[in-house]
């Protein structure tokens, strides 16, 4: 018996076995609802921080508008 034959099914099933993740228990699901653990706490801030940031870059396709440095889009 080749070794790639023996591989073939045992490598998807390894990947694949990382993929799921163990679930947080009920009493655990109220620390990840926290505000401090969302991706942006504040959307209106960090959007207000990219928009300064992409017009100081001025570099073109730094952000979803190329150009200036005036800030406006």
């Amino acid at each position: 018996m080749n070794i790639r034959s023996l591989l073939a099914p045992l490598l998807p099933a390894l990947l694949l076995s990382a993929c799921a993740g163990p679930v947080p228990a009920p009493w655990q699901r109220g620390d990840l609802a926290r505000p401090e653990m969302a991706w942006e706490p504040d959307p209106l801030g960090s959007a207000a921080r990219g928009q300064a940031y992409r017009s100081k870059e001025a570099a073109t396709g730094g952000g979803t508008a190329a150009g200036g440095g005036c800030g406006c889009r």
